[in-house]
């Protein structure tokens, strides 16, 4: 069933701000898991945008540092993306997702949060579209 849901999308002029957030509908959920955000910009791979820990330690890719925010509403078991100063490459399908704290995947041994990669989540949302106009 559908567990990961993200809202919040739109269309904005460059410079503009949106709030992305997604909401997990599974509330016995560990709180030793990695929650994401990715994009998958037109005709790209998915990449990934930021994350943040269950302790509150938070990573971003280095074309979002200081730009965006991810952060989270532990009552809600909601997340968000605070996206600030948007650039038309911003432009693309975000999605949400949730994996382990701890993983091994394919020889690799995942320790935190701080590699923004999609290997290592396992449910994802269905996207939502952000547009930056220049």
């Amino acid at each position: 069933q559908v567990q990961l849901v993200e809202s919040g999308g739109g269309s904005v002029q460059s410079g503009g701000s949106l709030r992305l957030s997604c909401s997990d509908s599974d509330d016995t959920r560990s709180t030793a898991v990695c929650m994401g955000w990715f994009r998958q910009p037109p005709g790209k791979k998915r990449e990934g945008v930021a994350a943040l820990d269950g302790d509150g330690r938070t990573s971003y890719a280095e074309s979002v540092k200081d730009r965006f925010t991810i952060s989270k509403d532990k009552v809600k078991n909601v997340w968000y993306l605070q996206m600030n100063s948007l650039k038309p490459e911003d432009t693309a399908t975000y999605y949400c997702a949730i994996g382990d704290h701890y993983a091994y995947i394919a020889g690799h041994y995942y320790s935190g949060c701080q590699e923004l990669v999609t290997v290592r989540y396992d449910d994802w949302g269905q996207g939502t579209q952000v547009t930056v106009s220049s």
